[in-house]
């Protein structure tokens, strides 16, 4: 069966990059900026927080070796989807929980999916889900970021940790 794609955001891209690289099935993750009107846009242009765009992922994955509903059980795990515009320090709409749904069935298995997870969190979740509209790659140093900057200060007090309890909980799913 040939690959399929899923588009997050759940924080900085850095973060979700580097928890979804790592898991079976994934064939590869793209950073990027969707959600928002303003096209082409650059990082510090959707730093602004004007051009609508939130930090994405793109995830090309085999459904044969990992369910759509398995990256979403991953993409709540790994963030808070209760907080509007802000993951941790990371604050601004581009920092959004955001579900882009490539079709209806995206959709429907987001919604499902918000439902059923909503027990496992201390507040509603505030996560949208929109049709996937166009999705616009991050520039070249967004690319592999933690795996090439793993030494900087971000990657090692932010994303390290992150990524350590990410693993543990997913150990069954990781590439080795």
């Amino acid at each position: 069966m040939s690959t399929q794609f899923a588009v997050f955001g759940g924080g900085c891209f850095w973060c979700t990059e580097a928890f979804f690289q790592r898991l079976k099935g994934v064939k590869s993750v793209l950073p990027g900026y969707a959600g928002g009107t303003t096209k082409n846009p650059s990082y510090d242009q959707v730093c602004t927080g004007r051009t609508g765009h939130a930090e994405v992922i793109k995830i090309e994955f085999d459904p044969a070796v990992i369910s759509y509903e398995d990256l979403l059980e991953v993409f709540f795990a790994t963030h808070d989807p209760t907080t509007k515009d802000r993951q941790g320090n990371d604050h601004g709409t581009q920092y959004r929980s955001i579900i882009l749904a490539a079709d209806e069935e995206q959709k429907q298995a987001a919604e499902e999916a918000i439902a059923k997870f909503a027990p496992d969190f201390p507040a509603p979740i505030v996560t949208e889900v929109n049709p996937l509209g166009l999705f616009y790659p991050a520039e070249d140093y967004h690319q592999n970021y933690y795996n090439e900057n793993g030494a900087e200060p971000y990657c090692s007090f932010v994303i390290s940790p992150k990524l350590a309890k990410f693993q543990k909980r997913f150990a069954e799913r990781i590439v080795e």
